[in-house]
């Protein structure tokens, strides 16, 4: 517990100068650097253990614009003495990558579904230098799947460079403009484009259908915004959180962390960000339907691509997308027209009033 009230001063005088020189929106930081010291002045801050103190301080850097990339943690060891990003110290580094190593970079679930359907669930976004081989990995175990589908719905966020090569690979060799980042620090634009060249084939010509929950955060809807407005995927899902302010973290005290964003990112086609929007789903459908409701769809999708083929093996395929969708639809009604998984008791589609069959 900080008991002394001049550390607590020193704290927030820190904190604050953090806010001052690195917050993307200047102005904003100012109102937020004010309310802050109005909660110190009136007491808010005395008397409270240490991860207390540091939900507080979260609660109140958000109160201004309600930017959930704004965060204070405690940690139990002291971090290391860094005056600028934590990112630059090594120790801090090499714990942070062996965090990403045994999340296996955030990549959880990959499944070739019944009917050579792709499923890929990601949880968060690490770094290209650091998940890019796991990313490539997948890709390339399900590259000659019929259609996949992207879980994004725990996906919390990551880096805009891992984003950019897992989307090379839903685009063809000619270069697309995915994303558009203002750093304050630097006070640059750096823009984000497709890469020329992946390791192993793209998924450029087939279907795709990203989940997405109130979870999604972050780059997790950067990749599901840039997607959407390519009209290279289906949304399927609840609406996103709504964050688009890429940061870092620094140390403002020798037990607490605070991330604040240094950057706003942009969509090229929309020209907007998604800060306190999010992505609104194709099919807006409660995240726990969303899979039943991709997998209902991509199967429809390639058996009407397959049709009736002469050769064996798309035979046999075809035999196998029939019984999955059997299965499929033997427990629930199916919307044929939205892909909304209804109980078999009702009539007309919950999501859509569509009369069912």
């Amino acid at each position: 517990m900080v008991e002394d009230n001049a550390v607590v001063c020193s704290m927030i005088q820190s904190l604050s100068e953090k806010l001052r020189a690195c917050y993307v929106f200047p102005d904003i930081a100012e109102q937020i650097c004010a309310c802050l010291q109005e909660h110190l002045e009136n007491g808010d801050y005395a008397d409270i253990d240490d991860e207390l103190l540091a939900l507080a301080l979260t609660m109140h850097l958000q109160e201004v614009n309600h930017d959930e990339h704004l965060w204070v943690r405690w940690h139990s060891e002291p971090l290391p003495d860094e005056e600028g990003p934590l990112r630059h110290n090594r120790e801090w580094q090499d714990e942070r990558m062996l965090e990403a190593s045994l999340d296996n970079y955030g990549l959880h679930k990959v499944e070739r579904l019944a009917g050579n359907i792709g499923y890929i669930e990601f949880r968060y976004f690490h770094r290209p230098a650091w998940g890019g081989n796991t990313v490539t990995a997948a890709m390339t175990c399900l590259a000659n799947t019929n259609a996949m589908i992207i879980d994004l719905r725990r996906c919390v966020g990551g880096y805009p460079g891992i984003v950019a090569l897992l989307l090379s690979y839903f685009f063809g060799e000619e270069p697309v403009h995915l994303s558009s980042i203002y750093w304050r620090d630097d006070d640059f634009t750096q823009q984000y484009w497709t890469l020329p060249y992946v390791p192993g084939k793209r998924f450029d010509a087939k279907p795709v259908y990203v989940l997405t929950s109130k979870v999604t955060f972050s780059a997790g809807e950067e990749f599901a915004s840039i997607l959407q407005s390519r009209k290279r995927a289906t949304i399927i899902g609840d609406r996103t959180d709504g964050g688009a302010h890429p940061g870092t973290s620094y140390r403002f005290a020798p037990h607490f962390e605070a991330f604040i964003p240094i950057g706003r990112m942009f969509n090229p086609i929309t020209g907007t960000d998604l800060e306190g929007a999010g992505v609104t789903p194709d099919i807006s459908i409660p995240q726990e339907q969303a899979l039943t409701a991709a997998y209902h769809m991509a199967l429809r999708t390639s058996l009407a691509s397959l049709g009736e083929p002469s050769s064996r093996p798309l035979g046999a395929l075809v035999q196998e997308m029939r019984q999955a969708l059997k299965e499929l639809e033997a427990n629930r009604k199916i919307c044929l027209k939205c892909g909304y998984p209804n109980l078999l008791n009702k009539v007309k589609c919950k999501n859509c009033d569509e009369v069912l069959s």
